[in-house]
């Protein structure tokens, strides 16, 4: 009787085949958006996903300035942070940083979704966010992506 051989095909860092894509956050929930991009940047929606290897696609999201929280996250959910320092600690809302900067919502929203270490710190820096509908990375030929597509 054949033996039959069932390997795994691990991806190299070498032989990785990295894309530009363009994400529209319009009107699209802050954690359902975040968690898949944070599965595109991965690459779990490649045949040939290696866990610990960088083989996710560059993400580019603009519009950063329309998304949207369900029920009352806008007002009452809170980022908590501290400086430091004795009596250090600030806490802001999704309304006050939609006010400053609306793309950190996202930038923290996606990195608490990578993994923690080398790897997340290095795809925390595959994507980009824009407000408004025009990015400077015309250069990269990104393909714009359905987001509401990925499962």
């Amino acid at each position: 009787m054949k033996n039959l051989s069932y390997k795994s095909k691990f991806v190299r860092k070498e032989d990785v085949k990295k894309e530009w894509v363009v994400v529209d956050a319009t009107n699209q929930v802050v954690g359902r958006l975040a968690s898949k991009v944070a599965y595109i940047l991965r690459g779990k929606h490649k045949p040939n996903f290696t866990p610990h290897v960088d083989n996710g696609d560059n993400v580019i999201i603009i519009n950063a300035e329309k998304i949207r929280f369900t029920g009352k996250k806008f007002a009452e959910k809170e980022y908590i942070r501290y400086t430091g320092y004795p009596g250090g600690q600030r806490i802001a809302t999704p309304k006050e940083w939609m006010q400053k900067n609306p793309a950190k919502i996202l930038a923290h929203a996606i990195h608490g979704m990578l993994p923690k270490g080398r790897l997340g710190r290095k795809l925390n820096t595959n994507f980009r966010i824009f407000v408004g509908s025009q990015h400077n990375l015309q250069a990269q030929n990104p393909k714009f992506i359905d987001i509401n597509s990925i499962k």
